[in-house]
């Protein structure tokens, strides 16, 4: 790995590591649907001139449109659903906790292939990261989450698994487009979608939310999303596609630190040992060989954190 391909990395990892800090932050202040409308509406604001300023994005907008119906099924099950599900799970959740439970997104991914007739080849590797993984998340409820909190759990339930589903739709509909006009389109969909319901629910905040939630917005959509998505490009123009998806075992190394830093949050020795479980199992699963090929465009985009 060469020096630009380890500053491209290590950013990425911060930049898909930090997010669980910030919604916690801006979810004391912002209902969750209100903040997955700050955070998409500002990225779209971001990644739509992006898009529009290249000549070859520009041009395949309109390809990206004519697979409507794929894309919203992908919007709403990595973005729309997802980012709600999350922010309310993270009022009753720790950081650091969801973080750990979201690294099982590679797991869920295997056995969604192989409920849905994948030709990949799962093997003894990748039956034991699946086993170390559901023993890991087992841990940190079982272990480190009290009864109380078990409603967000499910809720982190469906984030897992509308991460997982979305790189199968984009893999199997989207995995021919370019993947920055995809992101664009998809987050200012999502965008849309929650004008409506952010007016019909809890409604515009009366008043300015303080600072520091300001701040958390922000950095959501500009760096956790916008920009982390331009990384991840770039990053996988350094190593390729495959090589990029270990990104999955930095972030919450910086989850967990940052919760425990700046939000001084508690991690006890079942964080720390399911935290391990579901990374190696995670690991195991991801690294294991397979026989099915994902198409290039498809492996562009990563679950949108």
């Amino acid at each position: 790995m060469n020096r630009r391909a380890v500053v491209l990395f290590l950013s990425l990892g911060l930049a898909w590591g930090i997010p669980y800090m910030f919604i916690k932050v801006a979810g004391a202040e912002l209902a969750p649907s209100v903040l997955v409308l700050a955070r998409t509406g500002l990225a779209a604001l971001i990644l739509l001139p992006l898009t529009l300023a290249s000549r070859r994005h520009r041009s395949s907008l309109p390809d990206v449109l004519r697979h409507w119906k794929p894309l919203l099924a992908y919007t709403v099950v990595e973005v729309a659903l997802p980012w709600v599900a999350l922010n309310h799970a993270e009022q009753t959740l720790t950081s650091s906790t969801a973080a750990i439970l979201i690294s099982a997104v590679p797991v869920v991914g295997v056995v969604i292939a192989l409920l849905t007739g994948s030709t990949e080849r799962f093997g003894t590797r990748g039956a034991l990261g699946l086993l170390l993984g559901t023993v890991g998340v087992a841990t940190l409820v079982g272990l480190d989450v009290n009864v109380s909190d078990l409603g967000a759990v499910a809720e982190m339930g469906v984030v897992v698994a509308g991460y997982a589903l979305g790189p199968v739709i984009l893999s199997r509909w989207l995995g021919d487009l370019p993947g920055l006009p995809v992101v664009a389109v998809s987050i200012t969909a999502a965008a849309l979608v929650y004008v409506p319901v952010v007016l019909l629910g809890p409604g515009v905040p009366a008043t300015l939310p303080s600072a520091d939630v300001l701040v958390a917005v922000v950095v959501l959509a500009a760096i956790c999303t916008a920009t982390a998505f331009l990384l991840l490009f770039a990053l996988i123009g350094e190593l390729g596609p495959v090589r990029a998806t270990t990104i999955v075992y930095l972030n919450p190394v910086v989850a967990v630190a940052a919760g425990a830093l700046f939000l001084d949050e508690r991690v006890t020795v079942f964080t720390l040992l399911g935290f391990v479980l579901v990374l190696t199992g995670s690991y195991l699963v991801n690294g294991t060989p397979r026989k099915a090929v994902v198409p290039v465009g498809a492996r562009e985009l990563q679950p949108a954190r």
